[in-house]
């Protein structure tokens, strides 16, 4: 066995390499031919999920197969090779056998123990079964993955450690309330009809939702899939919905779920601000959203607003980057904008957390406010009243102590745990949830600057799932995997000998009956009931004395490094090569006929 793996995830590769690197489903086709093409590779199978991209071969040659199967990589999902390399793994023998079985369990799930990957192996398996790229070794590596991966979960707690991808983008989207409660009668919108797409309208209905509608390129599948969602007994209503209709449907629902094979956006900002701006029948429209052509979010985006101000009314902005109306003082600046800011900065707040987009000024590391401001957050009683606090105070003067507030340089921040963006987002109502679980990305990412929106993707359910607790059950996993792997290399190796074994008892029965041939011309007077004797003697004579060989060496090609035994035996009875070859190509084809489909 020489099974190498190369390949990328979430935990080797930021998401914006996963995203450009994703494999649509003619470039895997196309990555396995290519593959099969290539003189260091045997068989191959490719798995590629909304986070990893692998490939599997089986390869006579280490080097020369992990700079092949690299360029493969890298010329067919169209990340250079210099760029992709970085961000590769490689696997080689039983540590790739070790890692496709912990894939299979969810250990290397951006959720551990979700489930979802078990359908995907199966998937890879069945392209490369279709294809014929799949031969023994990885028919025998896929299939018992799989059997792995329901080990794990039907004799561990593994569930516990980690939910679906879904349930968990469903639980980031309900925030602090339990999902059943969150989802209570509303509206959502699944994009596509695959499995994954599948996997989040079931999980919908279950989880109480009112109504789903489906949307995908393919009519048919759509309405198949409403079809089972109203026979599944949950009580939810479901419809399908042509592609050209989603833009509509957004303005009537409460929450969409997306993941398609699209390698373009779905959903963009406009489609997603037109929706929240019309507002479902009957509620208050948020007001227009105003976009720069080219703007990409930033890291203060999705900010609170300032106390007492709308969440919903864009800030109107200066030069410097403060919302500063013309007023009375010589400064230009409103005095009771001024105390808001004051407030901000004596609570330890972000300017930015005030809902004021600002350009970013870098200060020198001091001990006190650049400007001479720092007496506003020591002394809080000084912020009642913003004209005398900062009368005369210009708004550059008031950009460097926002900034140096930021930094976190005041006393009073020291002392004071600073609120997060997160959390002042996650307090502002919700007009539509999207949850975007598609690689690459179906839903534009500058959604989440929309008021009254909020998205989860990939990318932010990789850091939120990131720290996650490791639970006994997953030590319990890891020990399958441990002792499923040992089975299998001592499997497959037991079984590279076993052509040699087969072609050892093969060239012995030939030996006696050319023997038994050889007694019937020199005795030809033995009737058939002694022939029989004499030939059944012989055979249990050869027999014995290969028992013990053929049974040892076996056991001693089953350990590490056991390889060399096949070939010894080949020297030592010297066996014919193609013989030996012709007992393999029939074993494999038995064993690709037995093993049908994935399962």
């Amino acid at each position: 066995m020489s099974l190498l793996v190369v390949g990328l995830s979430h935990r080797s590769a930021p998401v914006s390499v996963l995203e450009r690197a994703s494999l649509a489903a003619d470039a895997k086709v196309k990555l396995l031919h290519d593959t099969l093409a290539a003189e260091p590779a045997a068989e191959a199978a490719v798995l590629a999920t909304c986070n990893r991209i692998e490939l599997y071969a089986d390869v006579d040659k280490f080097h020369a197969g992990v700079a092949e199967l690299s360029t493969l990589l890298a010329q067919h999902s169209g990340v250079a090779l210099e760029e992709l390399t970085p961000y590769l793994y490689v696997h080689y023998e039983d540590r790739a056998v070790h890692h496709l079985f912990s894939v299979a369990c969810g250990l290397d799930s951006m959720v551990v123990g979700e489930g979802q990957i078990l359908g995907q192996i199966k998937d890879a398996l069945a392209l490369g079964q279709e294809l014929h790229t799949a031969g023994r070794l990885i028919n025998d590596l896929f299939q018992q993955a799989l059997r792995v991966g329901k080990r794990a979960h039907s004799e561990t707690g593994i569930d516990r450690a980690g939910q679906s991808l879904v349930t968990f983008g469903l639980e980031q989207l309900a925030v602090r309330v339990p999902v059943e409660e969150w989802a209570a009668g509303k509206r959502a919108l699944v994009i596509g009809a695959g499995s994954m797409s599948s996997l989040a309208a079931a999980t919908l209905a279950r989880v109480g939702v009112a109504e789903v509608v489906i949307a995908n390129r393919t009519a048919e599948r759509a309405e198949r899939l409403a079809e089972i969602l109203v026979a599944s007994g949950t009580g939810v209503a479901a419809s399908a919905i042509a592609m050209s209709g989603v833009a509509d449907e957004l303005g009537r629902v409460d929450v969409v779920v997306s993941c398609t094979g699209a390698t373009g956006l779905v959903l963009t900002g406009d489609d997603v601000a037109a929706a929240v701006e019309a507002g479902p029948a009957g509620a208050v429209p948020y007001p227009p959203f105003h976009r720069s052509p080219g703007l990409r979010p930033g890291p203060d985006d999705g900010a609170a607003p300032l106390p007492g101000a709308s969440p919903r009314t864009p800030a109107p902005q200066t030069p410097a980057g403060l919302d500063v109306p013309a007023g009375p003082d010589s400064a230009g600046v409103d005095a009771a904008l001024v105390a808001r800011l004051a407030v901000l900065a004596g609570e330890g707040r972000r300017i930015a957390d005030a809902g004021a987009v600002r350009s970013k000024v870098v200060v020198e590391e001091r001990d006190g406010c650049p400007v001479g401001l720092e007496a506003l957050a020591s002394d809080p009683g000084r912020t009642a009243d913003g004209r005398a606090a900062l009368a005369g105070v210009d708004a550059g003067s008031l950009e460097l102590h926002g900034t140096w507030a930021d930094q976190g340089e005041a006393a009073a921040q020291r002392q004071q745990p600073r609120k997060g963006v997160r959390d002042l987002v996650d307090a502002q109502p919700v007009r539509l949830a999207l949850l975007d679980l598609a690689m690459p990305r179906d839903i534009d990412a500058a959604v989440h600057r929309i008021p009254g929106v909020r998205l989860v993707d990939i990318e932010s359910l990789a850091e939120t799932s990131a720290d996650a607790p490791m639970a006994a059950d997953v030590d319990a996993v890891r020990a399958i995997v441990a002792a499923e792997v040992a089975a299998f290399g001592a499997a497959q190796r037991a079984a590279h000998i076993t052509p040699t074994v087969v072609a050892l008892r093969a060239m012995a029965a030939e030996v006696v009956a050319m023997e038994v041939a050889r007694l019937d011309g020199r005795v030809p007077d033995l009737d058939e009931r002694q022939r029989a004797e004499v030939t059944q003697t012989v055979r249990r004579v050869v027999d014995k004395l290969l028992h013990a060989p053929t049974v040892r060496v076996k056991q001693l090609a089953s350990e590490p490094g056991g390889a060399g035994y096949a070939e010894a035996l080949r020297e030592l009875f010297d066996l014919d090569p193609q013989t030996v070859a012709s007992v393999s190509r029939a074993d494999e084809a038995d064993k690709n006929h037995d093993s049908g489909r994935a399962s």
